[in-house]
């Protein structure tokens, strides 16, 4: 006989009473491969116990997630209150529908079900080992201080709609607290439809007549259990968070839920709500918390790079929102360059970045400003590159025409630096404003490039710029004895690797500025063997885990993060697996040797 599902996790924390309420609200239903459970255009209204089959939601709120037997289906849109995107039956599928008002009832009476629910749904969120679930249920029972709230934003009862909406959008906000002799009260922009309603036109309504007096609060050293239940019983998408009477701050429903999965949502979210530095500064140390509780949990490196990448550019427009005014944002294309512009830096090590100026376009005081945005940064954990790639470097602070012209030095001249600053601006991208000012430089790159092989041989000497040092390779089966040696994992394994891939991009006009991306790119069209690049995609990300492991450890110990790696840090498998990934890089290096013929040089 088969177990019954209603008596299995979670459900075995309900008690006989609960359970029989659940079993009479719940239908079994059967879909055929292709089915819609959940259509795009529908209401959020159920949650689906898979029995059979698999279901996948698409284009929402968990978007691409699938879900296998014994698995709650489109339970984190439901509980968000997101009615996007479809839930769609991969194959034939028989799922229990759970109605919504019944799974809230459940959750608002029971603790334990409440607590194992979530995390059930963190654990999935986070994809991590079973350490991980342990610290989402820790994160469930977090004060609602540790949580990022919003900052409260009041409005007087008697002002009217078309100003509070004129505030909210300023604000970037969806809610305002409305106080009105004596009483405080909640308006948000769902409340607009009543409005709309109304008789009177909306510049006539104060917000007090439409406002919700007495909202629901918890305190700020409550449990975020304590908050997601009084959202729930009640059904209401925020509550307000007081110390004591006085009010701290508002926590959405949303934020919550992205601090018990992996605060990544949560990060993203207070830096495109900050209206002040300081703000975003938090959410700079919130980016090398996540670094680390994300690589705690076994993700992948190319995963954690991806997410970083993506909020250190979002902090970065938003600092230059707060600082640069509109004019100069919009006649100016700020870009990162380095790791940072290729997405492979994780720990924060040095700044790269660079602003194009619009061509006639004059901004007076720019120098200071570059120089407080760089100060910024370093505030937020940037330290100053030391090679002064910055925006407060001149040679790195030009109008496009000039610009072009230090590109033609670099491509024709004769200064050594000249094809490192080249391969530096190859890695450029545009994070805020004019974007199309980068476009037009990198066009002009492969309009001025000379196309001969001593040119692209030139470019792609630098691969053997740090070298090996005089037998280092020979002594690696000594060294793996004492363990003593240290090695430069940037110099022996990561710089060839994203060299060459540079190089190669160069010279066969590939415009994507990630490595891993120029070579699955470049062996597509042939140029070079795909087992080649797999080898080398596999190495780089070992290399990239070995330094994010290394730096993490260095930070903790309050150290600088660098590229230095002592071998007796690693155990017996990881130096056979580093060796195995050198090795790799050394025959790339041959190869590329042997691709522009670089004893020619010599």
């Amino acid at each position: 006989m088969s177990v019954d599902p209603l008596v299995q996790a979670p459900f075995d924390l309900l008690s006989p009473v609960e359970r029989a309420r659940l079993r009479e609200a719940c239908d079994e239903f059967a879909f055929p491969a292709g089915g819609a459970l959940q259509a795009p255009s529908g209401r959020r209204d159920a949650a689906w116990l898979v029995l059979s089959g698999r279901a996948r939601q698409a284009d929402g709120f968990d978007a691409s997630a699938e879900y296998a037997p014994g698995e709650l289906a489109g339970l984190r849109g439901l509980l968000a209150g997101d009615d996007a995107g479809s839930l769609v039956a991969l194959e034939r599928l028989i799922a229990i529908r759970i109605p919504k008002p019944t799974l809230q009832a459940l959750i608002a009476a029971n603790p334990a079900f409440a607590a194992e629910l979530f995390d059930d749904l963190a654990q999935r969120l986070r994809a991590g080992a079973r350490r991980g679930r342990n610290r989402e249920r820790r994160s469930m029972m977090s004060k609602v201080r540790e949580a990022w709230l919003r900052k409260p934003l009041f409005v007087d009862g008697a002002t009217d709609l078309v100003t509070v909406c004129r505030i909210l959008t300023e604000s970037r906000r969806t809610e305002a607290l409305v106080r009105d002799a004596g009483r405080l009260g909640i308006f948000t922009t769902t409340d607009l439809r009543e409005a709309v309603l109304r008789p009177a036109p909306t510049e006539r309504q104060p917000v007090r007549e439409l406002a919700h007096f007495e909202p629901f609060s918890v305190q700020a050293e409550s449990a975020l259990l304590e908050a997601m239940q009084t959202m729930l019983r009640h059904r209401v998408h925020r509550v307000v968070v007081r110390d004591g009477e006085r009010v701290v701050g508002v926590l959405g429903q949303l934020e919550l839920m992205s601090f018990v999965s992996n605060h990544s949502h949560l990060i993203a979210l207070q830096i495109a709500q900050a209206d002040e530095i300081a703000d975003l500064r938090d959410a700079a140390l919130r980016i090398d918390e996540l670094i680390e509780s994300l690589h705690g949990d076994g993700v992948r490196v190319e995963v954690i790079s991806g997410l970083v990448r993506e909020l250190n550019r979002s902090l970065l427009a938003q600092l230059w929102t707060l600082i640069a005014p509109p004019a100069l944002r919009e006649n100016s294309c700020l870009v990162v360059m380095g790791s940072e512009g290729r997405g492979e830096q994780i720990v924060k090590t040095d700044q790269d970045n660079a602003l194009l100026l619009r061509d006639g376009f004059d901004f007076e005081g720019l120098g200071a400003l570059a120089e407080r945005f760089s100060e910024w940064l370093g505030r937020f954990g940037y330290p100053p590159c030391p090679g002064g790639i910055m925006v407060g470097n001149p040679l790195w602070c030009q109008p496009l025409m000039r610009f072009r012209a230090q590109l033609e030095r670099w491509v024709h001249g004769t200064d050594p630096e000249g094809p490192m600053n080249l391969a530096i601006f190859l890695d450029a991208t545009a994070v805020a404003g004019a974007t199309e000012l980068l476009g037009q430089a990198r066009d002009h790159v492969d309009r001025i490039l000379l196309d001969t092989d001593l040119f692209y041989a030139r470019f792609a000497s630098a691969i053997d710029r740090f070298g090996e040092p005089d037998g280092w390779w020979m002594r690696w089966a000594k060294s793996l004895v004492q363990g003593e040696t240290e090695v430069d994992l940037k110099k022996l394994g990561i710089f060839p690797v994203v060299h060459g891939a540079r190089a190669l991009a160069l010279q066969y006009r590939v415009r994507e500025p990630g490595t891993v991306a120029r070579l699955r790119v470049l062996a597509t069209q042939g140029r070079i063997e795909g087992a080649l690049v797999r080898d080398l995609v596999d190495a780089l990300h070992f290399l990239m885990g070995l330094k994010l492991r290394s730096n993490l450890q260095q930070r903790g110990a309050g150290q600088s993060p660098d590229n230095r790696l002592r071998l007796s840090a690693l155990g017996t498998l990881e130096r056979d697996a580093l060796h195995d990934a050198l090795a790799i890089v050394r025959r790339f290096r041959q190869w590329l040797r042997l691709h522009y013929r670089l004893d020619v040089l010599r």
